[in-house]
């Protein structure tokens, strides 16, 4: 089997493609396409405690903490004690943070836009099907990987 038939060679060189065309439209705003689904997981009214972010986006803790590190010095977000837990740390968006929020919202938007003019629901409806079936077979192999073990 030729490396382009693969499923694995498919989606990562798909995800990559979108990923860089996400990061041209991010580096016009100072920021990138990862601080971009960071921006995007935090909620811009009650912000977000840290430790969910990592998950949301498959980074490992270590990842996002520079990450926010960085954002933080950029003046995209503040954090600040959670009243509720005070060993855990909210992440909230300044008022620039809402402004990249947004670039990366429409840019999510516009690609999902385009997408949906060029292909047909039907033909949609079953790439997320076949999606979905690969999702669940990667997530038994994990399963069963660790449970093996």
């Amino acid at each position: 089997m030729k490396k382009e038939e693969t499923v694995d060679y498919n989606i990562k060189t798909t995800w990559h493609a979108i990923y860089r065309m996400y990061n041209q439209e991010a580096l016009k705003s100072d920021f990138t396409t990862s601080i971009g689904f960071v921006l995007l997981n935090i909620d811009s009214k009650e912000g977000t405690p840290a430790t969910k972010i990592a998950p949301l986006i498959g980074l490992e803790s270590r990842s996002l903490t520079r990450m926010l590190k960085n954002m933080e010095e950029k003046g995209f977000i503040v954090k600040k004690p959670d009243p509720n837990d005070r060993r855990s740390v909210r992440i909230f968006l300044t008022d620039l943070g809402k402004k990249k929020k947004e670039i990366s919202r429409k840019t999510v938007l516009d690609f999902n836009h385009y997408v949906r003019e060029k292909v047909s629901d039907e033909k949609l409806n079953i790439f997320f099907e076949v999606i979905s079936v690969i999702n669940k077979i990667v997530e038994e192999d994990i399963y069963q990987t660790v449970t093996e073990e």
